[in-house]
C-alpha cells in the first residue's frame, strides 16, 4: 500500500488484554494499520510462563506475531509489514513501536506504567499521524475512561466477536405467539407419520425463524419445532404442549414451558448441542445432569458423563489442592454434586445411591484447563458456568466432541465474573448466535426462577 494512503487509513493500536482475548486478533481490522506497542510485547512476555490458562493465548499472540516478523528487517518492523505475509485475506500492516524511546516531552502520563506508556502512544500517533484515524482498542474500561479524559478521541472495545449490541436481542431459542396459532393459519399441509405429526406453512406466517426454535402460543395447547425451511415453506414438528409437558427424565418433571422445552432438547440424540441460559435457579444444571443419568444409565445413548466449569481462578489454585484431578475439580463442581444430592434425596440410602450412579454413568470431573488436545467420544459433556469463557476458548472446548458426544452449554450472562467480559461479549452470547441456524444445536432460554420462593423473590428485587 503506498504510503499516502496508508496515512489516510486508520492505525489500530492493541492492548495486551486485546491479544489475551483473541491472540489472532491481528487479523481482524481488514485494510487498516496495527500498532502493537513494545509495553505489550513484554506483557505478554511476563504473561506467558505463568501456570495460568491466559499464558497459552499469550504464547499464541506472540508465535503470531513471530511468524509475521520473523524475516522482516528493523526498518520493515517500524514501517509495517504487510499482513497477507501469513493471511492472504488480510491487506493491512502491522508495526512495533518503541514507546521506551519516546521523550518525555512527547509524554502526558509520566508514571512508568504500562496502561500510561500504551496511552502515551496512541496520543503521540495522534499527533503526527493527522488527520488519519488513531484508535486505541482495550478491553479495560478504566484504560479507556483515562485515555479519554487524556484526550485521546477514538478509544474502542474489541468487539470483532460481539455479534449483538444489546443482550436483549439474543436469542432465546423459542417464540412465544399472541393469541392463539392456528387462528393466525389459512393454509396449511399435515403429514402423519407414527405418533409424529408435521406442519408446512408459508414462512410469512412466522418470519425469520431458525432451526430447532420452539414455538408456543397463549392457549397453552400449541407447541412445535421449527425442523426445516424449503421453497418458502417452513416445517414444524407438532409436539403438543401438553405431551411436552408431561416428558420426563430421571423422575424430573418440568416446572413451567421453559423447562420442558429445554428437557425435550436435551433428551433429543439429533441435537449435539444444548445451550441453556437464564437466571440462577431456573433449572439449567438440574435438568442437564438428570437428562445425563436418563441418556447414559436408561438408555445407554452414551458411555459416560464428562462435568467441567470454568472459574476465573482455577488455573492457580487447582495444582496446590491436594488429591487426583476429579478431587481437585470437587469444590469447583459443587452445584453438580448438590444436583445429584436433590435427585437421590428420597432413597433409602442417598449416599450409596450416589457412589452407585457415579459409578454406572461413569460421570467424570474434568478441569477445563485439560479439555485442549482432547478428541472426546460417545460422551455426553456438562459445561457448566460457561458465562466466563471467551468465544475462542468455547471454540476451543467445542472442537473437541467427536461422534456421538452430546454438548450441553450452560451459564447465567448476569452472574460474569471476567475482569473483561461483558453479557453481549461472552463466549456465551456469541454461540448462541453463532450456532442458530446449525441444524445439531438447539438454544433454551429458561424464564422464571424454580429454585424456591426465596430465590424468585432474590432474582426479582435484589
Amino acid at each position: 500500500m503506498p504510503m499516502a494512503n496508508r496515512d489516510l487509513s486508520k492505525y489500530f493500536i492493541l492492548d495486551t488484554n486485546v491479544l489475551l482475548h483473541e491472540p489472532l486478533a491481528i487479523y481482524s481490522f481488514q485494510e487498516h494499520n496495527v500498532v502493537i506497542p513494545m509495553t505489550v510485547l513484554e506483557e505478554l512476555d511476563r504473561i506467558k510462563d505463568r501456570q495460568k490458562d491466559v499464558s497459552r493465548d499469550a504464547r499464541v499472540a506472540i508465535r503470531s506475531l513471530e511468524d509475521i516478523f520473523k524475516d522482516a528487517t528493523p526498518e520493515d518492523i517500524v514501517e509495517g509489514v504487510p499482513l497477507s505475509k501469513l493471511e492472504d485475506s488480510a491487506v493491512g500492516h502491522i508495526s512495533i513501536f518503541a514507546d521506551h524511546n519516546m521523550t518525555q516531552a512527547k509524554e502526558l502520563f509520566t508514571e512508568d506504567e504500562p496502561d500510561n506508556r500504551i496511552i502515551n502512544v496512541a496520543l503521540f500517533l495522534q499527533r503526527s499521524k493527522a488527520p488519519a484515524q488513531v484508535i486505541l482498542v482495550t478491553k479495560d474500561i478504566n484504560m479507556r475512561l483515562k485515555a479519554k479524559g487524556a484526550g485521546l478521541k477514538q478509544v474502542e472495545d474489541y468487539r470483532t466477536d460481539q455479534l449483538i449490541d444489546d443482550i436483549n436481542l439474543l436469542s432465546k431459542g423459542f417464540r412465544q405467539l399472541p393469541g392463539s396459532f392456528w387462528d393466525s393459519v389459512e393454509d396449511c399441509e399435515t403429514t402423519t407419520d407414527g405418533r409424529d405429526t408435521w406442519h408446512e406453512l408459508d414462512e410469512h406466517l412466522i418470519e425469520n425463524t431458525y432451526i430447532n426454535e420452539y414455538l408456543i402460543d397463549e392457549t397453552k395447547l400449541f407447541a412445535a419445532k421449527v425442523v426445516g425451511h424449503e421453497n418458502g415453506k417452513v416445517k414444524l414438528l407438532d409436539i403438543g404442549r401438553d405431551r411436552m409437558l408431561a416428558r420426563h427424565a430421571w423422575g424430573i418433571h418440568p416446572k413451567n414451558v421453559y423447562q420442558s422445552m429445554a428437557l425435550n432438547a436435551l433428551l433429543d440424540p439429533s441435537v449435539d448441542l444444548v445451550i441453556l441460559t437464564g437466571p440462577a435457579g431456573c433449572g439449567k444444571t438440574l435438568l442437564a445432569m438428570a437428562a445425563a443419568l436418563e441418556l447414559v444409565i436408561e438408555k445407554g445413548i452414551y458411555d459416560k458423563v464428562i462435568v467441567t466449569r470454568n472459574t476465573p481462578d482455577i488455573a492457580e489454585n487447582i495444582g496446590f489442592l491436594p488429591g487426583t484431578e476429579e478431587e481437585k475439580m470437587m469444590p469447583w463442581l459443587a452445584a453438580v454434586t448438590d444436583t445429584l444430592e436433590v435427585l437421590h434425596k428420597n432413597d433409602e440410602c442417598p449416599n450409596g445411591s450416589l457412589e452407585y450412579i457415579m459409578e454406572k454413568a461413569n460421570i467424570q470431573f474434568k478441569s477445563v484447563n485439560f479439555m485442549r488436545g482432547r478428541s472426546i467420544q460417545n460422551s455426553f459433556v456438562l459445561l457448566d458456568e460457561c458465562q466466563n469463557l471467551t468465544a475462542s476458548q468455547l471454540k476451543t472446548i467445542i472442537t473437541r466432541c467427536g461422534e456421538g458426544t452430546k454438548l450441553v452449554c450452560s451459564g447465567n450472562l448476569a452472574q460474569i465474573d471476567s475482569n473483561y467480559l461483558t453479557p453481549v461479549t461472552s463466549g456465551l452470547t456469541y454461540i448462541v448466535e453463532r450456532f442458530k441456524h446449525f441444524e445439531g444445536s438447539a438454544n433454551v432460554y429458561l424464564n422464571g426462577v424454580v429454585r424456591s420462593r426465596l430465590a424468585s423473590f432474590a432474582e426479582e428485587n435484589l
